[in-house]
């Protein structure tokens, strides 16, 4: 008997409410320069690590995996701007990405690793901390962003992507708490 379809998911933090108007606001300055696709607010995300398609017995497992992670809360300060001119992607990222960040990221990827996971190798120790605003801008030169965008971090996700013609959507499948402090 064959499983059920596949899954497309990865691991993320979301911003805020609060750090979402900002965010936008950004997005759509900036792509007004250049041009560009502004990403839909419920899109915005920073991603820990892409897992890509599971099955559904491998979905329990992820959640398993992630709910085994000890991890504190941070405070995500969004301090810098980037683009990747290769990909179009303008993005909103950290110049010195917090170490409790960096932490979950690389303790998430080693357990994947270890259960037998294969994740995009851009993720834990690799991870370039960053929110997409657009994707396909054009972009010369970038301001310096003046004012931080900043959020507490107090649980990351595990999220399915569903591939759509325009664009991605994204669907919550379980939130995994971070602790206070005193966890470490």
């Amino acid at each position: 008997m064959t499983e059920a379809r596949s899954h497309r998911v990865f691991f993320a933090l979301w911003p805020d409410h609060e750090s979402t108007s900002p965010l936008l606001a950004l997005a759509h300055e900036l792509t007004a320069r250049g041009g560009g696709r502004v990403m839909h607010p419920a899109a915005l995300h920073l991603t820990l690590a892409f897992v890509g398609s599971v099955t559904p017995t491998q979905l329990v497992q992820l959640g398993e995996i992630a709910a085994g992670v000890r991890a504190e809360a941070f405070d995500l300060s969004l301090d810098r701007l980037g683009f990747w001119p290769q990909r179009g992607i303008l993005w909103a990222g950290c110049r010195t990405p917090p170490e409790p960040l960096r932490r979950l990221a690389a303790t998430l990827a080693a357990d994947l690793r270890a259960a037998g996971f294969t994740i995009d190798h851009r993720s834990g120790a690799d991870l370039v901390p960053h929110i997409t605003l657009a994707r396909r801008a054009r972009c010369g030169s970038l301001p310096r962003l003046e004012t931080p965008i900043c959020w507490r971090a107090n649980e990351f996700t595990l999220v399915e992507t569903r591939l759509h013609p325009s664009a991605a959507s994204y669907k919550t499948l379980a939130s995994f708490p971070l602790a206070g402090p005193e966890a470490e």
